[in-house]
């Protein structure tokens, strides 16, 4: 059955093989089921809800790669999204957490429909390669900025508005301890290295009497307090339209982008660059963001840590199918996650950060109509603590630079278009 539905042979691969790259991608980030529940908690979502929800949504979007485009791609709801949904929308605009899930599913729904008609890619062409870059490094520094601040290391200062906190705290030290850990693992190519990075300060904790241990294996939470609990009504208002756009927005690159990276790693890339069975990855990927709305999380997207069970030799929807198997039988830690320390899952953002950030390297440094607008975005995000902003600032500076240099010619009209309407909402709505 898994040769006919896989088509194992083919591609040069067997039941083995996948089973093994699926458990090698599974502990590549496996660090989401302890992290999104607790960037999500910060929204005032329950945490136990939101534990399962990200389990059953990983697995969910897993199963429609493996079954629809056959590919070892796994998907769980994305670093950078939920901090945006959790510390830009909830927290810094103000809006529930079930106006936010909205948001999430509406453009889950645009995203599935742009990505079945040829939008998706006029849109992916459009946009330059600087502000891509930017956009990604961007959200690594918005990323690093939440580690900083949950690991205690920057805290708030009415003068200077930044600070540090105070640096022989145990969580300060917890969250060095961890990110060293982590980094050196990676280094060393250790698999599971974030994973038990997060598990060591944990234990380390728990021995020292700085955290409560409430055991490892239960029956999973309740997920009816997030199950469609999205406010659909409260985010077709006019002053979210930007938030929907942002949420879309993220996820067509960072889809787009893990697509073409995974693609060409794993030799599925045809000569002329196109992707076979590239619809059935499509349709997956965004469905799987706004049937994770639906189940109670944020953006459900495909992973880059994909690549480990790639490497490993996965070939098929079986290694995917593999990972989403695994997501279910982490239904059952549910304690575990509840006795992780916010500063246990810092060093883990900040990791992501890092590897995030080094999209700043592909910008033209020599082109200051480039170099200017990436700068602008990638800042805009951390100091303005919003993805949404950082993105209208990117499009909008881009489009009256290259203008005021004389370079109109540069501004893909999808760009200009994106740019008047940032303009128009800042004036009209603020």
């Amino acid at each position: 059955m898994l040769e006919q539905v896989f088509k194992l042979s083919a591609n040069g691969t067997s039941v083995r093989t996948e089973l093994v790259a699926g458990l090698t991608t599974f502990l590549t980030m496996a660090y989401i089921i302890f992290v999104n529940p607790a960037i999500l908690a910060d929204a005032k979502m329950p945490f136990g809800a939101v534990f399962t929800a990200t389990c059953v949504a990983a697995a969910i979007g897993c199963f429609l790669m493996a079954f629809l485009a056959n590919y070892p791609i796994a998907l769980a709801p994305g670093m950078g999204l939920n901090a945006y949904f959790a510390y830009g929308v909830v927290g810094g605009m103000g809006y529930s957490w079930q106006i936010a899930l909205g948001c999430v599913f509406l453009s889950g729904i645009l995203f599935l429909i742009i990505s079945v008609l040829p939008i998706r890619e006029w849109i992916v062409n459009a946009i330059p390669k600087s502000l891509k870059m930017a956009i990604a490094a961007g959200i690594g520094l918005f990323l690093a900025l939440i580690a900083l601040k949950n690991a205690g290391i920057v805290v708030a200062h009415p003068a200077t508005l930044v600070t540090h906190g105070k640096l022989v705290s145990w969580p300060v030290l917890m969250a060095v301890l961890g990110f060293a850990l982590i980094i050196g693992l990676e280094y060393r190519r250790v698999m599971g290295g974030v994973i038990i990075g997060i598990l060591v300060v944990t234990v380390i904790s728990i021995l020292a009497g700085q955290q409560k241990f409430v055991g490892i294996f239960d029956v999973p939470p309740s997920i009816a307090p997030v199950f469609l609990q999205m406010d659909l009504a409260g985010a077709m208002k006019v002053g979210l339209v930007t938030v929907v756009f942002a949420f879309l927005f993220v996820d067509l690159f960072d889809n787009t982008g893990t697509l073409i990276g995974l693609a060409h790693r794993g030799g599925f890339m045809r000569p002329d660059g196109t992707v076979p069975r590239l619809r059935g990855v499509l349709i997956s990927d965004s469905a799987a963001a706004a049937i994770g709305a639906a189940v109670g999380t944020s953006t459900t997207t495909s992973y880059i840590e994909s690549a480990s069970g790639i490497n490993a030799g996965g070939r098929t929807g079986l290694t995917a199918a593999a990972v989403g198997v695994l997501f279910l039988l982490a239904l059952f830690v549910a304690p575990l996650a509840g006795s992780i320390p916010a500063y246990a899952t810092a060093p883990a953002l900040l990791y992501v950060a890092c590897l995030m950030a080094r999209g700043l390297t592909e910008v033209e440094w020599n082109d200051l109509t480039e170099a200017a607008p990436a700068v602008i975005t990638a800042l805009a995000m951390p100091f303005t603590f919003s993805i949404a902003d950082g993105i209208a600032f990117g499009f909008i500076s881009y489009a009256g630079i290259k203008i005021a240099a004389g370079r109109f010619r540069d501004v893909h009209p999808a760009v200009g278009v994106l740019a008047v309407l940032f303009v128009i909402k800042y004036v009209v709505i603020g």
